[in-house]
C-alpha cells in the first residue's frame, strides 16, 4: 500500500501540496509545485528493517556575503524507525514512535527548540 497522492505538509501555517513525483518498489517522492520542498519515503530490508520518513526544505535567500546575490539553502528532518524482523508488532512500534513525537512536541515543542539548540 502507498502514500495517497498528494501529501499535504504545514510549515509555519502555510500548507504545501506535495504530489508524487517518484517511486519505486520500496520508495515514494513527493515534491511542491516549486520544488523547495520534498518528502522521502523509504524501506530498506535486512537483517533489521529500516523504515523512514524525511521533509526536506529549501529557500533562497540573499547571500551574507554577497548582497547583490542570493543563495539557495536547505534542511531535512528525518524519522527513522530501526526495528527487528520479528518480535514487535506494528502495534508496538507506533507506540514507541508516538511516544518519541509526542516527547519533542510538549510544552509547545521545548524539546525540539533544545535539540536544534545544541542541547544535550
Amino acid at each position: 500500500m502507498a502514500f495517497t497522492d498528494p501529501q499535504s505538509v504545514t510549515v509555519s501555517g502555510t500548507a504545501i501540496s506535495l504530489p508524487r513525483t517518484g517511486s519505486g518498489e520500496s520508495s515514494g517522492i513527493f515534491t511542491s509545485s516549486d520544488g523547495l520542498t520534498q518528502m522521502t519515503v523509504s524501506h530498506a530490508y535486512g537483517r533489521r528493517n529500516r523504515r523512514s520518513i524525511r521533509l526536506t526544505s529549501a529557500k533562497i535567500s540573499a547571500d551574507p556575503l554577497v548582497p547583490s546575490q542570493n543563495t539557495r539553502s536547505s534542511m531535512s528532518v528525518t524519522l527513522v524507525a530501526d526495528v527487528p524482523i520479528n518480535g514487535y508488532t506494528v502495534t508496538e512500534e507506533k507506540a514507541v514512535v508516538d511516544a518519541l513525537v509526542a516527547y519533542l512536541t510538549a510544552s509547545t515543542g521545548a524539546r525540539v527548540t533544545q535539540l536544534l539548540g545544541g542541547e544535550s
